[in-house]
């Protein structure tokens, strides 16, 4: 066979075919191109049967791609060849074993809804509230035992015995095994444990598996958790001709599992492996590579590669300071129309930025360019369910003859109205010709007239609370209450932010965080109104949404961890700030959440090929209020003889840093490259450990006067208080975002 194309890295990890070997696989260094010759050289010049090689990724695509190159290079049948995911190759051992495990060849896998209301039953029937205990961190805390390969058979590893020192979360994990076998049912993550629980209890199936699968190649290895890495283990004990590929320096999802000891220890668990680095990149120009080189030598946790190529030089990294938020993304949309008019295709472009919340601002700047964008591996800001829902409370607000809205909200969160009451009341709406708004304020005033609906005592009382709410914030309307403090009250007071609040994963954060980039939205949309309302923004962000084009070529916006295993031209990075990128939760979490974090920032740099512009704010609007977290210490690691330093000031009018909300802002301060400390330039301030308004303060609320605090709980981002207005209101707020003063 001829490999000529490929350089005599590859060639080697395509030749060693026996025994363990690892394949360290760099960015743009041809990696799916050598794996797919591999298993080509297997099939036909060792003649190895398709049905004895395995070959494991992480998704569907992945795998349909690599089948797909495999049919187009080899005339074997690629279609009895092994190409899978993980979990699809353990769905079907666990359908074809099914009966050892005591399940149905027919049993069912559960989704994440599905294991969330098994979670919420068993904390019923344990009488706990989920207030007291949310059936998030109960989900959490069973996805993290699966990630390390455990199953209820097997005795307790002392990883897990540190995860599980609450003894609650523990007995609640092995109640809900219990459940999902008695309902012949199996989770996500129960496919890999599964099958761990069937190999390590049943010897002779893993032998019939090993004798079966006499080579096991898995891609994206870094991405690997410590199930998978057993799985791959016990089914290469036998031949040993286990090969992975991946990249230690690419290892970015620690947050669902990935395990970076899988690669860096590999060598001590397959003592007499192969090392082969693929260290020649094919995508990037020179100075892109050599600069993300640098960065990424910083870390500790690497096995340790020198990418190199033969590409052009290029062009030198821009490195770009914007005044604010608002000024980057026109920046970035100014430079996307210089771009297009030099004759570069929109899909040669892409916009990465570290949390899905920061598309709002490139969107809204794109819309404004009639730019056509895509939101890759997402949804578009305002389509995005926690925004529709707020948005839908707003237009019930504005306009009570809105049903569709209040449909969407009735039972946002939920306030226990099931599918019959919400029917009977949609019933009696059309029966009376009355909105359901209309509808449910009269039963609210007469519920005498509405016996015959027969609605519980809960419905009642939930219709009520979401009236009075709805009533309240259009009396703030009416009296021209600036809409931010609508939107602060009808978040806090519906029970939505508390709800997600709950919520620990990695998307309920998220979700959290474009929560916080509506009420920025809501305060930039002020900014540029003489009269703002809630009716005004509504119509502005419909008006700007509506008219976006939808067909032919777009420009490319995602997070960073949506773009690993994308390649563009041209990438604008924006967002380069502490706290931001890296996040605040890494910076407080010590010097491994920084390395996950500087690897995410080399698969940023890397996918750009031609131009890479990296860009800041010196303040940013989050939550409503201007921070200045100053530039990321990550472009500091960026020696300087590989970018220039620009600087843009936005051609907006308004809102010059005369302005009252820029004070804070010292002008006198040069942040060109020569003057650039951050130890002295800019100081991260941590989160006082003690509350803002302690049970006593007196205090101003901007909507309700004065009022006495009588209950303080939690600290900085979560501090709450509970306020006794003059008046004799009582309302509880999220201090974060609440507007209060001390008098």
């Amino acid at each position: 066979m001829n490999f000529d194309y490929l350089n005599d890295s590859q060639k080697q990890a395509v030749y060693k075919t026996d025994g363990p070997v690892m394949i360290l696989a760099g960015a743009g260094s041809g990696k799916t191109r050598t794996l797919v010759a591999r298993i080509q050289f297997l099939l036909e010049e060792k003649n190895i049967s398709p049905y004895q090689v395995l070959a494991v990724t992480f998704s569907n695509k992945a795998a349909r791609e690599m089948r797909e190159r495999l049919a187009s290079n080899t005339q074997i049948n690629v279609n009895a060849l092994q190409v899978t995911t993980f979990h699809a190759f353990c769905a079907k051992v666990l359908r074809m074993e099914a009966t050892y495990l005591g399940l149905s060849k027919n049993f069912t896998i559960y989704d994440d809804g599905e294991s969330q209301s098994i979670i919420k039953a068993l904390l019923a029937k344990r009488g706990i509230s989920q207030k007291e205990l949310s059936p998030y961190t109960v989900a959490a805390f069973i996805d993290s035992i699966k990630n390390l390969g455990h199953f209820t058979s097997l005795p307790m590893l002392p990883e897990i015995e540190k995860i599980s020192e609450d003894r609650l979360l523990w007995g609640l994990y092995l109640e809900y095994e219990s459940e999902l076998l008695r309902s012949n049912a199996v989770d996500f993550g129960g496919l890999i444990t599964g099958v761990l629980n069937l190999f390590h209890t049943y010897p002779e199936v893993l032998t019939k598996y090993q004798q079966k699968f006499r080579y096991v190649l898995v891609d994206e290895y870094q991405d690997t958790n410590r199930a998978q890495f057993n799985l791959i283990q016990l089914l290469s004990l036998l031949n040993r001709n286990i090969c992975v590929v991946g990249d230690e320096d690419q290892s970015i999802y620690s947050w669902r599992g990935a395990d970076i000891r899988n690669i860096l220890d590999y060598e001590k668990v397959f003592p007499d492996s192969t090392l082969i680095k693929l260290e020649q990149n094919y995508r990037s120009s020179k100075i892109i590579i050599e600069a993300a080189s640098q960065v990424i030598s910083k870390n500790l946790a690497r096995k340790g590669k020198q990418m190199w190529t033969d590409n052009a030089e290029g062009d030198e990294i821009k490195i770009v300071e914007c005044r604010d938020d608002r000024a980057e993304a026109e920046y970035v949309s100014q430079q996307i129309k210089k771009i297009v008019e030099k004759g570069v295709s929109l899909k040669d472009i892409a916009v990465f930025y570290r949390n899905n919340a920061h598309s709002r601002v490139i969107e809204d700047a794109l819309r404004k360019e009639k730019f056509p964008y895509r939101v890759v591996a997402g949804i578009k800001f305002y389509d995005r369910k926690e925004i529709k829902d707020m948005i839908s409370y707003m237009r019930v607000v504005v306009n009570k003859k809105d049903s569709l809205a209040l449909t969407r909200i009735i039972n946002t969160p939920a306030r226990g109205l099931g599918a019959t009451s919400l029917r009977k009341i949609e019933d009696e709406a059309v029966r009376l010709q009355l909105s359901m708004f209309e509808l449910i304020e009269r039963i609210v005033q007469a519920p005498y007239e509405f016996k015959h609906m027969s609605l519980s005592a809960k419905v009642m009382s939930a219709i009520s609370q979401l009236t009075h709410l709805i009533h309240e914030v259009m009396v703030m309307e009416g009296a021209q209450t600036l809409p931010s403090l609508s939107y602060e009250k009808l978040l806090n007071e519906s029970g939505y932010f508390e709800l997600l609040r709950a919520d620990k994963t990695y998307e309920g954060s998220a979700r959290l965080e474009n929560l916080e980039e509506l009420m920025s939205a809501l305060k930039q949309f002020e900014e540029n109104e003489d009269q703002p309302s809630l009716l005004k923004f509504l119509e502005t962000i419909t008006l700007d949404t509506t008219s976006e084009e939808s067909s032919g070529e777009s420009i490319s916006l995602m997070t960073v961890h949506g773009s690993k295993g994308l390649e563009y031209p041209y990438v604008f990075l924006v967002g380069v700030e502490d706290n931001i990128f890296p996040s605040y939760k890494s910076l407080e979490s010590g010097p491994t959440a920084i390395e996950e974090e500087r690897r995410l920032f080399y698969v940023a740099m890397t996918r750009a090929m031609k131009e890479l512009t990296i860009s800041f704010a010196q303040g940013r609007m989050l939550w409503g209020s201007l921070k200045f977290n100053g530039p990321s210490q990550f472009i500091h690691e960026i020696p300087s003889q590989y970018y220039k330093w620009l600087s843009y000031q936005t051609t907006a009018k308004k809102n010059d840093f005369g302005d009252s909300q820029y004070d804070d802002f010292d002008q006198s301060q040069n942040y060109r490259e020569d003057s650039f400390d951050s130890d002295k330039v800019y100081q991260t301030k941590k989160i006082k450990d003690f509350a803002s308004f302690p049970v006593g303060s007196k205090i101003l609320h901007s909507l309700y006067g004065n009022g006495t605090v009588l209950d303080s709980e939690g600290s900085g981002p979560e501090e709450k208080v509970t306020i006794l207005f003059r008046d004799g209101i009582k309302k509880k707020f999220m201090v974060k975002f609440a507007p209060l003063q001390k008098i």
